[in-house]
């Protein structure tokens, strides 16, 4: 365990959230087509414009007719068709049946379908091989939803199935919150883009890419800022460039931390970004920085690959579900067992890579990968969730319970 020092000198976990969180109001609403709709939240609720079925309709192909004269052996007379979209136009009497095919409206005077496998036909004239049953293969009018019936709540980010819905609804566009615009800003002389030769002491830039996608899936569109060099002029042109393109949220990554190179704090300052922390007590990620100016809310990302994406996944998400006007914004804490032993934690709340399994009892087994070191990025995309280790948190023994939060697949 490493030497401990007083917890009161960095933010809690739990504190720097809900200061990334303040006021994070959904952004403004704007009317899409069905089309654009998939992954956007809806910003007011959405009630059906009509009744489905509109009207009681057949489930089967087969024949309509009355069951209280239609028994076994009954001859009944063929008096006309109903089709999907094409209603009989008549009523049904006595000693009577109609041609029925799914999604056919039942004519006045049925009250049953009899499938066509149960019906022997000669001309105009079916014999029935079983009692027609009241009810029997009918979808009553209104058996998924009637008009005004409210399906879709407001907060509701839209899957698939509900523009199917919407779409069922007689909704050809929805009220949903502008997606927040993420712009993204490497910051550091020794990094290039992949496929670039590289010189001593450099290394390819990486940590971005995870951000752009994690921003993506969470709701936001982005910006690529591209590298800014290790200069108070190239960082801060960076930085006023995000303002131009009115980005919600800025996310730099590297130059948070303490040394003579790390110029993104001061950059921020010098275009009127008020600073809300710096450093939290967060393992991986101390280094973690927030603040606002005007409308863009900025986040000042460690360098290392790890501490990069644990930051983003913990913090950016969640402010892009806020201002997304998501109902829920926060990750989901799953129990699990430990499928190694952890060792004792310091003042910092930590977060353990881990691999998952399932036991024979069916209960996650969560096994911290076997180095922790936050600038590895084979270890990072091995992972499948984080196990949450609490500040001065005791020894854990393999098979013991632990907290967990999933990644994204």
């Amino acid at each position: 365990m490493k030497p401990d020092r007083p917890s009161r000198m960095l933010m809690p976990v739990a504190d720097a959230l809900a200061a990334v969180l303040k006021d994070a109001s959904p952004l403004q609403e704007e009317f899409v087509p069905l089309h654009d709709a998939h992954h956007r939240t809806l910003s007011r609720d959405v009630a059906a414009l009509r009744t489905q079925p509109p009207a009681a309709m057949s489930a089967m192909d087969g024949y309509a007719a009355r069951s209280s004269d239609a028994m076994k052996g009954t001859r009944l007379k063929v008096i006309g068709e109903a089709a999907a979209g094409s209603p009989f136009a008549g009523i049904i009497g006595a000693g009577e049946a109609v041609r029925i095919l799914t999604g056919g409206v039942v004519p006045p005077g049925a009250d049953a379908i009899v499938i066509q496998e149960d019906v022997r036909r000669e001309q105009d004239v079916i014999t029935l091989d079983v009692d027609a049953l009241p009810g029997r293969h009918i979808r009553k009018a209104g058996i998924d939803f009637r008009e005004g019936d409210v399906l879709l709540k407001r907060g509701t980010p839209l899957n698939d199935r509900d523009l199917s819905l919407a779409a069922g609804m007689n909704h050809p566009t929805l009220a949903v919150h502008r997606k927040p615009k993420v712009a993204i800003l490497a910051t550091g002389d020794e990094l290039k883009e992949p496929g670039s030769s590289l010189e001593p002491g450099q290394i390819i830039s990486s940590n971005a890419y995870a951000i752009h996608a994690l921003a993506r899936d969470a709701g936001a569109d982005t910006i690529d800022l591209g590298i800014a060099r290790d200069t108070l002029e190239d960082t801060t042109r960076a930085i006023r460039k995000a303002k131009d393109v009115s980005a919600d949220i800025l996310v730099t990554t590297g130059g948070a931390s303490v040394g003579d190179h790390d110029l993104v704090k001061a950059s921020l300052e010098a275009e009127n970004i008020e600073i809300a922390f710096w450093q939290i007590a967060l393992r991986p990620g101390k280094p973690l920085m927030h603040g606002r100016g005007g409308s863009m809310r900025v986040l000042g990302l460690p360098g290392n690959p790890t501490s990069s994406y644990i930051c983003s996944f913990l913090f950016l998400v969640p402010l892009i579900r806020a201002l997304s006007g998501r109902a829920s914004v926060h990750h989901t804490i799953e129990a699990a067992v430990l499928g190694g032993a952890v060792a004792a934690n310091d003042y910092r709340q930590e977060y353990l890579r881990a691999r998952l399994s399932t036991n024979a009892d069916g209960v996650a087994v969560a096994t911290p990968v076997n180095l922790q070191d936050s600038s590895l990025l084979g270890n990072l995309s091995l992972a499948q969730a984080v196990i949450i280790r609490g500040p001065h948190a005791p020894a854990g023994l393999e098979g013991e319970r632990c907290s967990i939060l999933r990644l994204p697949v």
